[in-house]
């Protein structure tokens, strides 16, 4: 059943009542071009009542077209007539809710919110002043979020032009508006290692004391940070010391993050937590983690909640790479789209709030900026609500935010463009599906143009139909090439590999600058440097990388030019192996990362690997790198099993690495096969092929080549393991072929 609230009236009759009904009334006037009235049908009612639970809770009284919301006080009331606006639709004045609301509501996680520091390194914040970060609070806080977190510690950025406040002051001022919403204030708060235990104790008195809320500090053990992990823990407890001198109510909150290559500091960490140390309230688990959080969980006393710190903004070299479970993000779409691009991944952060929720007491998101802004109010109505319903998540997020639409086509987009990263985008059609969704609701409502959330999901959704038809288009020009290539004539090929896109595409892609025109106008984000001052390409931006190398075009156009000065003879012998470089015969073996995947490997990689991926560093991904290679598997060891190999047969594999800092100073790298050592010792060992490095492989990778005898088969299968114990290996393909 629909309910009619247009022009709605508004009572309130207290002082909080009434400030929440002046911000509730902002929202209806953004919406329906009218502020509410005074007196009358239909009616909300907002009751400020301290019989309330707690200040998280509301309650809501339906009778019809009236309704009545109590909570405690402002926090709870906002939580209140957001729920109301998310279950409204809104066209031309008239205000419709769909469905009655009556009920209680209570929230299932304690902490919920996100962080939005200031600073240079984000790809929004650092264009923000206080009128953003109020509207950016009670954005949040219309999915149930009750806390913020600021970064007080971070240096004024002079050649940042964006930048107009000292980080400080924003934390002070940032403070203060929270406060006005009841909204809690969390800090994260890095030790700074040249600081001694005095100065840094003085420094953070003095901190706490100017910031007029402080709820909690989070002090993160690593990233950045080298403390040992017991020393971190006492530091931390004389830091709370000074909090609580000063703030009485505020909690102390270090982060299980260890240091890199400080192999005793979770041990270390534990050590000094079991003393159980009464001034340290809680854990935090976050990236570069001493251990999995279930065994974090274990491990630390029962006295210790634990906050999860999850970082729902990065997309690869990160704690949850897309598609996280199986790591098989292609690389077309991690190059183009890079390490912050918008990024809505819904179905996969409910499977991570799923597989996380039952060792936690809530969370405060890693965020850089608006690019996940979909993923924050996904993350934060599960933490209210749990196993709410996915997509009524997103039909109200969109009638919330992007009420100008269809709430469910839009629903359905983001969940197209979730999809849009599924397998190699070549091979989806869905792609351009996606697409068709946005351009028809803005060919259907203009008015989405000012509409920065829509804007956001049009610009991916453009990028990756960009994606996509270069993919495509280049693919076929390959295999034209590969066919000329394969009857000798390699200057036909090397025509065919330089034929230009058509208007279409660069239509398509210019299109892309006009959004990021409105995008960074609207809200601030930072879509390139040159203009629109991103501190750097994988900051959020895409502009930077969407151009770069998505197939072996670009790689093999450079094997043409190295291939100018060679006499006829030596060229086309040359192309011959460029084209075929992968290729094997019939018994042999070729395997890439990138390529293929873990799946194909008949063994599941053990422990929490790494994927360093390559593809979006345009130093690297500029026609000198086939794509086989982007992607590096950075282990402590790697393990395959596979068949097919002609019994009696020596083989050889050629194994390609990327290059490691100091690795000569260990000699523990080794090679099994079916259990049998073919090499230990140094890194890499083995033969060198130079050829093959020299022709197919940039500066910043290496290869050697292992024999593998006969009798070391066993009816023609191979298990292999190649690993090493202190630092690890990056390996990104290899082939076995006959001796």
């Amino acid at each position: 059943m629909k309910y009619d609230f247009s022009f709605l009236s508004v009572n309130a009759d207290s002082p909080v009542a009434k400030k929440a009904a002046k911000l509730f009334g902002d929202e209806i006037e953004l919406r329906a071009g009218y502020r509410p009235f005074e007196g009358g049908e239909p009616c909300v009612e907002l009751v400020a009542d301290d019989s309330v639970e707690n200040k998280d809770s509301f309650s809501i009284e339906q009778n019809g077209s009236n309704l009545k919301i109590t909570a405690q006080g402002i926090r709870g009331l906002i939580y209140g007539y957001s729920y109301f606006l998310r279950k409204c639709l809104f066209n031309s004045g008239k205000i419709t809710l769909i469905q009655n609301i009556g009920g209680s509501y209570s929230p299932e996680m304690k902490i919920r919110g996100h962080q939005c520091g200031y600073r240079s390194c984000p790809n929004t914040y650092d264009a923000w002043g206080k009128e953003e970060y109020f509207r950016f609070y009670l954005d949040i806080m219309a999915f149930g979020c009750n806390i913020c977190e600021h970064i007080p510690g971070e240096k004024f950025d002079p050649n940042n032009p964006l930048m107009k406040y000292d980080p400080f002051d924003v934390t002070v001022w940032g403070s203060e508006l929270a406060d006005e919403l009841d909204l809690d204030v969390s800090c994260w708060y890095p030790n700074d290692d040249s600081q001694s235990e005095e100065e840094a104790l003085a420094s953070r008195k003095d901190a706490f004391e100017k910031i007029p809320r402080i709820d909690a500090i989070f002090p993160p053990g690593g990233d950045p940070g080298e403390m040992d992990g017991d020393d971190f823990i006492k530091r931390c407890v004389k830091i709370s010391r000074v909090l609580k001198e000063v703030k009485p109510g505020a909690q102390m909150w270090p982060s299980a993050q260890a240091p890199h290559g400080n192999i005793t500091w979770a041990e270390d960490f534990l050590e000094e937590i079991t003393k159980l140390p009464d001034e340290i309230d809680g854990i935090i688990m976050g990236p570069n983690h001493a251990m999995p959080l279930p065994d974090l969980r274990r491990k630390v006393p029962s006295k210790y909640p634990i906050r999860l710190y999850p970082d729902i903004t990065h997309n690869v070299r990160c704690e949850y790479p897309v598609h996280f479970d199986r790591d098989d993000w292609h690389y077309a779409m991690a190059t183009t789209l890079s390490r912050e691009s918008v990024n809505p991944r819904p179905t996969e952060f409910r499977l991570l709030h799923r597989l996380t929720r039952q060792y936690i007491v809530g969370s405060v998101s890693y965020s850089e900026g608006v690019n996940d802004d979909v993923n924050k109010a996904v993350w934060s109505n599960m933490d209210y609500f749990g196993e709410v319903p996915l997509y009524e998540t997103l039909c109200d997020y969109a009638r919330f935010f992007i009420w100008q639409a269809d709430a469910k086509k839009i629903a359905d987009g983001i969940l197209g463009l979730e999809r849009n990263w599924e397998g190699d985008p070549a091979e989806n059609p869905h792609i351009e599906n996606t697409l068709e969704v946005f351009e028809k609701e803005l060919e259907k409502s203009p008015e989405l143009i000012n509409n920065w959330r829509f804007l956001l999901c049009l610009f991916r959704a453009r990028c990756d139909a960009l994606v996509r038809r270069r993919r495509v288009f280049e693919l076929e020009l390959i295999e034209e090439a590969r066919i000329s290539a394969a009857q000798g004539d390699y200057n036909t090929a090397h025509e065919i590999l330089k034929t230009d896109f058509d208007k279409e595409y660069y239509s398509l892609r210019a299109s892309l600058v006009t959004l990021a025109d409105k995008l960074f106008e609207q809200i601030g984000i930072q879509l390139d440097v040159e203009n629109y001052h991103a501190q750097r390409a994988e900051r959020g931006a895409t502009l930077e990388t969407i151009d770069l190398p998505v197939t072996d075009r670009p790689w093999l156009l450079t094997r043409y030019a190295m291939a100018e000065n060679m006499s006829e003879e030596e060229k086309t012998a040359f192309l011959d192996r460029v084209f075929n470089r992968n290729k094997v015969s019939k018994g042999e073996y070729y395997f890439s990362l990138a390529e293929h995947g873990f799946g194909v490997l008949g063994a599941r990689q053990e422990g929490e690997f790494y994927i360093d991926y390559q593809g979006d560093r345009a130093e690297v991904n500029n026609g000198n790198i086939p794509m086989c290679i982007l992607k590096a598997f950075d282990h402590y060891n790697f393990k395959c099993n596979i068949g097919g190999f002609e019994p009696g047969t020596d083989y050889k594999m050629r194994v390609t690495y990327k290059k490691m800092k100091n690795c000569e100073m260990f000699n523990s790298f080794y090679i099994k096969a079916n259990g049998k050592e073919v090499y230990k010792g140094k890194f890499f060992g083995g033969e060198k092929d130079e050829r093959f490095e020299s022709e197919m492989l940039p500066d910043t990778f290496t290869c050697a080549v292992y024999d593998l005898p006969a009798d070391i088969f066993e009816n023609g299968c191979i298990s292999l393991e190649i690993g090493e114990e202190h630092i690890g290996v990056i390996l990104s393909e290899f082939m076995i072929y006959k001796a």
